[in-house]
């Protein structure tokens, strides 16, 4: 089930590809997804997280009026911190290899910054995230299976994180 973001913050510039996600763009979002990651993303323990849940913020990115990008923050608590869940992050194929997925990562850290969190949380590539200053989160505890290596945080207001994730 795809929802519209709650926060709905225009993030456009002159020189972004990047614009806050609308209630309109929710179908594009989830037939982007689809085509990414399959069914198998709903096996995903980062799906728990996300079901039956609403977006804090979600960002997107056309092409000729479709969208070729998209990106969510999701309310998450991890231990007593209250934190951001960031993806899934979605770009098409012929898309990928332009930075576009960077721009929507920098998008989300951004909003993130914005609100009253301790920071944001993802299942990710440590390579690709460290240089959004992520680093490894190996005490925060996801409702499933996860490589523990893949757990990393990047702080706004608070420097590590520990216990369980759950919705917030």
């Amino acid at each position: 089930m795809s929802h519209a973001p709650v926060l709905n913050l225009a993030l456009t510039t002159a020189a972004s590809r990047i614009e806050a996600e609308s209630p309109a763009d929710a179908l594009g979002v989830e037939a982007l997804i689809m085509a990414a990651f399959g069914p198998g993303r709903f096996a995903k323990t980062a799906e728990r997280l996300r079901e039956g849940s609403r977006p804090t913020a979600g960002f997107v990115a056309r092409h000729d009026g479709r969208i070729v990008g998209s990106v969510r923050l999701w309310p998450v608590v991890i231990g007593e911190t209250a934190g951001l869940f960031l993806g899934p992050i979605a770009v098409d194929a012929a898309n990928r290899s332009d930075g576009l997925g960077a721009e929507l990562v920098q998008a989300c850290l951004d909003q993130a910054r914005t609100l009253d969190v301790g920071g944001v949380l993802l299942v990710g590539d440590r390579a690709y995230f460290e240089r959004f200053g992520f680093v490894g989160a190996p005490e925060a505890i996801l409702p499933g299976p996860v490589n523990r290596r893949r757990v990393l945080w990047m702080p706004t207001k608070v420097e590590a994180v520990s216990g369980p994730v759950r919705i917030g």
